[in-house]
C-alpha cells in the first residue's frame, strides 16, 4: 500500500479504505520517496546490495523498485491486486526484477528467517501493528532489520497543503488523517514491544514540485479521496480542488513541502 497520508495516530474509529481504485492515479501522480533517502539508507549501512528485503504495503512498488535498482532482491507483498497490477508495469518500465506477492503484513505466508531486511513505506498504521511486528520478526533472520519509513506532505501557515486537508475533511467527515507532523513516537514503542532493539531515526525534510494536475491526481490517490468515497464524490471533490487552486494559487508548479520520517530497528542476533 505504501501508502496514505501520514495520520496523526490519535485514538479515533478505523476507516474504511480501498486503494484498488486509486492504482491509476497511485502510480502516476503518487511521488516515491526521494534519493536522499535511499542513499541514507546505504550510507547507514541499513541495507545492502546483496540483501533479500521484503516491502510491505508495496503499493505502486517505490520503495521496492529503488531497492531493486541499488542491487537487492526484492519481495513486494500487499493485499491490494490492483497496485500490484500497477507496480509490475511500473517495474517493467524500469527493468527492474522485483517479485510480487499478495498477502498480509499481519500473515505473509512466506518462509521464516528468509529476508535481511523487511521495509514498511507510508503503511504501517494499516496493519494491525502488534501482529505485524510479530510477523516482522518470524521472517527475518537472526539479526535482521525493520525499517519504517513515512513521506509525508506537511501543512504548515495556511498553505495548499492545508487548504487541501480543509477541504477533504469537508468533502469525507470519516477522514481523520490531517495536521500531520510526519513524526510517528508510537512505531517506536511498537518495535520495542515487538522485541526488537538498536532503535535509530533520522528526518529529513524536502520539497515536491506539483503541477495542478499533479496535485490534484496525487490528491484524489488518498486515503481521504479516490480510496474511500464513491466515484462520484471523487469528481465533486476534484472539481472544487481545482477550483480552489486556480482561485488561490495559480502559480504552477506549486512547492509543496514534505518530511521523510526513518525508523531502523533490529531483531536481536
Amino acid at each position: 500500500m505504501l501508502m496514505p497520508d501520514g495520520p496523526a495516530l490519535r485514538d479515533t474509529s478505523p476507516m474504511a479504505v480501498n486503494f484498488g481504485p486509486t492504482a491509476a492515479d497511485y502510480g502516476r501522480y503518487r511521488a516515491g520517496f526521494p534519493q536522499r533517502f535511499f542513499k541514507r539508507l546505504f550510507a547507514e549501512s541499513w541495507v545492502s546490495p546483496d540483501h533479500a528485503v521484503l516491502d510491505l504495503g508495496t503499493g505502486t512498488g517505490t520503495i521496492a523498485r529503488g531497492l531493486a535498482l541499488r542491487g537487492c532482491q526484492v519481495t513486494g507483498l500487499d493485499s491490494e491486486h490492483h497496485l500490484l497490477t500497477e507496480a509490475a508495469r511500473l517495474d517493467r518500465e524500469a527493468a527492474t526484477g522485483v517479485t510480487y506477492v499478495e498477502g498480509r503484513a499481519e500473515d505473509t505466508g512466506l518462509a521464516s528467517r528468509s529476508f535481511d531486511v523487511v521495509t514498511a513505506g507510508q503503511c504501517w498504521h494499516w496493519f494491525d501493528r502488534p501482529k505485524a511486528a510479530a510477523e516482522v520478526a518470524r521472517v527475518l533472520k537472526p539479526g535482521g532489520r525493520l525499517i519504517i519509513a513515512h513521506f509525508d506532505w506537511l501543512p504548515l501557515n495556511h498553505n495548499v497543503v492545508a487548504m487541501t486537508e480543509n477541504l477533504v475533511a469537508r468533502h469525507n467527515p470519516e477522514w481523520h488523517l490531517g495536521n500531520n507532523s510526519g513524526i510517528y513516537p508510537a512505531f517506536l514503542a511498537d518495535v520495542g514491544e515487538g522485541g526488537f532493539v538498536g532503535v535509530e531515526t533520522f528526518s529529513f525534510d524536502v520539497d515536491v514540485s506539483y503541477t495542478h494536475e499533479a496535485w490534484r491526481g496525487r490528491i484524489r490517490a488518498s486515503a481521504g479521496v479516490g480510496a474511500s468515497l464513491p466515484a462520484d464524490a471523487v469528481m465533486r471533490f476534484d472539481t472544487e480542488l481545482a477550483a480552489a487552486l486556480s482561485a488561490g494559487w495559480p502559480v504552477e508548479p506549486l512547492v509543496v513541502p514534505h518530511r521523510v520520517w526513518t525508523l531502523k530497528a533490529e531483531l536481536p542476533a
